[in-house]
């Protein structure tokens, strides 16, 4: 799968500007307003990168790479500092205090894609394989054909989606909510209760004769592809 870049800006239509561009280049996307809604992002979708505002409401940009670099789930995440500032003791704080990159305001679409590009491939993060493998479990996503222990598997596409995001992440717990903006969509209502039930379709088909149930229920929060 393409990385997912989380945008934090506070500015919509420069968000809306980096989103466009950076989905039009192959690339998820996430977007936060603000410092409290972008650490809450990291934690719930872990991006593979983050595209993070020097000048945000509340928590600056800085304040938030002080404190992703603090924990040790995220101190090896990517993070591009964008600003408008471009004296050179700027931007030696921003690579001090951790961003891996600084790209001072206006820049063109071409510079950031390339500079996310660039980042990526520095922190071997880009999914560039077809294939996602779990225990016996492979996906293979151009042929879109599942096979455990060798024998193919037939999933519908919600399930198929569903399975998709449980092994681009094995052992994560997904919440219900996450699972079901990957199925079926940021803007398309679904109770939480159908992904019990696509979840139940899911585990029926994998779980073929002979093998171990690979879905955990943690109960209260969501699943994860767990051996």
């Amino acid at each position: 799968m393409t990385a997912l870049i989380l945008i934090v800006e506070d500015e919509p239509p420069q968000a809306e500007l980096l989103q466009y561009n950076l989905e039009k280049a192959g690339f998820r996307t996430l977007t936060a307003a603000d410092g409290e809604m972008a650490l809450r992002l990291v934690e719930e979708e872990e991006p593979d990168l983050v595209l993070l505002d020097w000048m945000l409401p509340e928590i600056s940009g800085i304040e938030i790479c002080r404190r992703l670099r603090a924990r040790s789930a995220t101190k090896g995440l990517p993070i591009i500092m964008l600003t408008a500032r471009g004296e050179e003791g700027d931007k030696v704080l921003g690579l001090d205090v951790g961003a891996d990159d600084y790209v001072v305001k206006p820049y063109s679409p071409r510079e950031m894609i390339s500079r996310v590009h660039a980042v990526l491939r520095r922190a071997d993060v880009q999914h560039t394989s077809d294939t996602l493998t779990f225990d016996d479990l492979t996906m293979d996503l151009s042929g879109h054909r599942v096979t455990r222990a060798g024998t193919l598997i037939h999933l519908g596409p919600t399930e198929f989606r569903l399975l998709q995001a449980l092994l681009e992440k094995p052992t994560r717990v997904f919440a219900r909510e996450t699972l079901l903006d990957r199925a079926w969509g940021k803007d398309i209502y679904v109770e939480d209760r159908t992904v019990d039930v696509h979840i139940g379709r899911l585990r029926k088909a994998i779980n073929i004769e002979g093998t171990s149930d690979l879905i955990r229920t943690v109960r209260g929060v969501g699943y994860a592809l767990d051996g």
